[in-house]
């Protein structure tokens, strides 16, 4: 028998912000102001894992640019 790992398809706001190390209301800021996407999904905000690594490379671009200048 084989078992099949189903792998989460995307975040809440909590679980990106705990992946990421900021709070709650820094990650829902965040969301608001588009600089994580997301897709409303009910009353709830989702986030796709691509785009929680976007933000990610964006900001280290952002902070190696500011190195190199």
């Amino acid at each position: 028998m084989t078992t099949t790992v189903i792998e989460r398809k995307w975040h809440t706001t909590a679980e990106v912000a705990q992946m990421l190390g900021y709070g709650l209301s820094k990650t829902k800021m965040l969301v608001l102001t588009g600089e994580i996407r997301s897709v409303k999904d009910g009353r709830n905000r989702r986030i796709l894992p691509r785009w929680v690594d976007e933000y990610v490379e964006r900001r280290a671009c952002e902070a190696e640019a500011e190195w190199s200048a």
